[in-house]
């Protein structure tokens, strides 16, 4: 399951083979970075944090005003990962179907016998960008939402399994209000990271202007290939972890729970806070991230990096907090800096 994540799927002599090719994949993965940042211009953190969650195996939300390339950047990630992309622009008329698939009723022509057969709908691919996915109908999210869970979906009564691995990248417009409807928790629970995309540069903006309106645009070219994708996810799985970055995710998760926080700010201005999944999720991030930056073993660091993509959907505020101004970055801040790193 793309984002069940508190097994290993590995037992001890093949984590030490996927262990002895981690320089081989560190490599790869350096290559790769590379190649993603020669076309995406300005957002070095977000393709390093959407790296971050494809290499967890998990599902990504990419939350930015219009033109700041989160198209171009889930085509660029599954060109450069060698997977099968699939888009659905979601709007409020788009029916489960319309992303699952539907049966239709064929005849054929030797026997004139009728029988049904199962068309497959855009979610049967390896990533799939769900384009403004909150302007969907709540029928339409949770249809979705069987798919990210399980990796399987049952249409007509039959369990049809997605090819393996799966990803969502979704985008949302956090701006334009009109005509939306907001993700559920539980949904949003789904989403191993909320990466926020902010204006580049201008270093950055200016190169980016000058590259894309020429006669030519680069293109980015696979790197890695689908089965290099899952061994290097299965490296995450099979990573250590030391018990001091067990302990400081554990405090920071429950942190911001307002039932049992030691931090004032969370009891006093956190309306609902980060549940199991989130701590699930921090394990796997930080270890994505060590591998991504060459190294085998997370550290506390890793976990105070990622702690905003990590816990800003899985946290609200109160309404008194709102009044006052309290915002949920400073809210995470002061949560962080609790654990030491």
């Amino acid at each position: 399951m793309p984002f069940e994540m508190g097994r290993p799927e590995s037992n001890g002599n093949e984590a030490e083979e996927i262990l002895s090719r981690a320089e081989e994949l560190g490599a790869r993965l350096a290559e790769l970075r590379t190649e993603i940042r020669r076309v995406i211009f300005g957002q070095r953190e977000v393709v390093d944090l959407a790296l971050t969650g494809i290499l967890s195996g998990g599902h990504v939300l990419l939350v930015g005003v219009p033109g700041l390339g989160k198209t171009r950047l889930v085509d660029t990630l599954g060109r450069t990962l060698g997977l099968a992309t699939n888009r659905v622009q979601f709007t409020p008329d788009l029916m489960p179907a319309d992303i699952l698939g539907s049966e239709v009723l064929d005849e054929v022509p030797e026997t004139g016998r009728r029988a049904f057969r199962f068309l497959p709908g855009p979610v049967f691919c390896q990533l799939l960008m769900a384009d403004e996915i909150n302007r969907a109908s709540p029928r339409t999210q949770s249809a979705l939402l069987q798919a990210m869970q399980e990796g399987h979906i049952a249409v007509a009564g039959q369990d049809r399994p997605l090819p393996r691995p799966f990803h969502v990248l979704a985008t949302q417009n956090p701006i334009e209000q009109e005509g939306t409807y907001p993700l559920p928790e539980a949904q949003l629970d789904r989403f191993l990271l909320q990466i926020d995309l902010t204006y580049p540069g201008r270093e950055d903006e200016r190169a980016m202007l000058l590259a894309t309106t020429g006669s030519e645009t680069a293109e980015a070219h696979a790197v890695l290939d689908t089965d290099q994708l899952v061994l290097a996810q299965r490296l995450v799985r099979a990573m250590p972890i030391g018990n001091a970055v067990v302990d400081g995710i554990l405090a920071l998760v429950r942190d911001g729970r307002p039932d049992g926080s030691g931090l004032g700010l969370v009891r006093d201005h956190v309306a609902w806070g980060p549940g199991p999944r989130a701590a699930q999720a921090l394990m796997l991030a930080t270890r994505a991230r060590a591998l991504l930056d060459g190294r085998l073993s997370p550290s506390l660091e890793d976990v105070a990096a990622l702690a905003p993509a990590v816990l800003r959907h899985r946290m609200a505020l109160s309404f008194g907090a709102r009044a006052e101004g309290v915002t949920l970055e400073a809210v995470i801040d002061a949560m962080v800096g609790r654990i030491g790193a």
